[in-house]
């Protein structure tokens, strides 16, 4: 499968069209469209793959395998910094909204206020 068919399976399952994942990545937004007669640089494939939440490999047809894990075992993410930053943040395939953020923000912050409390 091409590496364009990879794409647009991918942008459907998660009810995406393609201009909606170029948006999201940051990209022109036919700029996926011109895969059909030109490669994407890594770069730009990197930001396909991210927000459709795969591998570039599985978008290269390299593998079958469509989830990866981007975080290792090993690293900790700081949600506070997550949630402030201007990064995508999804759950089960789908963008959480920034009024959303919001409130998962003041709830983390209510839990640890607790926490704290009880240690005092």
């Amino acid at each position: 499968m091409a590496l364009i068919d990879r794409v647009k399976e991918v942008s459907k399952k998660n009810g995406y069209s393609l201009t909606d994942v170029a948006i999201k990545a940051g990209i022109g937004e036919k700029s996926i469209y011109a895969w059909t007669k030109r490669e994407p640089t890594v770069a730009t494939l990197q930001k396909v793959a991210d927000v459709l939440h795969v591998s570039t490999d599985y978008l290269l047809g390299r593998t079958d395998d469509m989830n990866y894990s981007s975080i290792s075992e090993n690293k900790q993410i700081d949600l506070k910094d997550a949630l402030n930053d201007e990064i995508m943040l999804a759950f089960d395939g789908r963008d959480i909204p920034e009024t959303d953020k919001v409130k998962i923000r003041e709830y983390i912050e209510l839990l640890d206020l607790k926490r704290r409390s009880e240690h005092e």
